[in-house]
């Protein structure tokens, strides 16, 4: 991670902590050592951002800090944390993380009058739903998405039939109990959606495909009116 990156994400932990966070748990969760921490914040201080702390004890950062008032509407802001909610309880944990991320920003980015709707919502997303455990790590499927690299599985139908496939990955689908990964298979020559549950084994290649992942999406959306497409 880039140093400038780190700042900004030591910024971002204090923001949607309610208490004091420690070095502990900021290196923990950045992956780099309570050291590295700790000249961090020091390095923030000295560019005026108010947080306050000492090691031992936590960081807090002061309110109305950088982000000016956003040009939202009442309703912009509930459909930004009725979404955040939503994907907070179906998404992958990294992007759990960053919806709470987003509601933290928001809170602190809105005018006053708005922010009782993000401390105290009127709209709620159900997170009640047995939701099927991903069996693939989908922070990587979503970087290989990106990346346009392939990725080789090893599935199972609802049969529990197992079948080895290199697929071409463009899109993941959150539906509310189950997580589908959308790609072109080498092995059928067509367009396929994977159940994430239902993966065996992942392994996520260094090698890239053809296409590129926009023009895959393009392709399937014109596909979507044949039949239904089966694993």
């Amino acid at each position: 991670m880039r140093r400038a990156d780190r700042l900004f994400q030591i910024i971002q932990i204090l923001r949607r902590g309610s208490r004091p966070v420690t070095a502990d748990a900021i290196a923990a969760e950045l992956e780099t050592s309570k050291r590295t921490v700790y000249r961090d914040i020091a390095d923030l201080i000295g560019q005026r951002v108010p947080i306050r702390g000492e090691a031992g004890v936590g960081y807090v950062l002061e309110g109305g800090f950088d982000l000016p008032p956003l040009m939202l509407t009442a309703d912009e802001v509930e459909v930004a944390v009725l979404g955040a909610q939503w994907v907070a309880t179906r998404g992958d944990a990294a992007l759990a993380k960053a919806a709470q991320d987003l509601v933290a920003k928001i809170g602190a980015a809105v005018p006053e009058h708005l922010r009782p709707l993000i401390l105290d919502p009127a709209v709620r997303s159900h997170g009640g739903w047995d939701k099927a455990e991903d069996k693939m790590d989908m922070a990587r499927a979503r970087a290989a998405i990106h990346a346009g690299q392939k990725v080789w599985l090893r599935y199972a139908d609802e049969q529990g039939r197992e079948t080895e496939r290199t697929i071409w990955p463009f899109a993941v689908g959150y539906l509310d109990a189950v997580r589908l990964l959308v790609a072109w298979c080498e092995l059928r020559a067509d367009f396929r959606t994977f159940r994430t549950d239902r993966v065996v084994e992942a392994r996520f290649l260094d090698e890239r495909y053809p296409e590129r992942p926009g023009i895959l999406r393009a392709r399937w959306r014109k596909a979507m009116n044949r039949q239904p497409y089966p694993a």
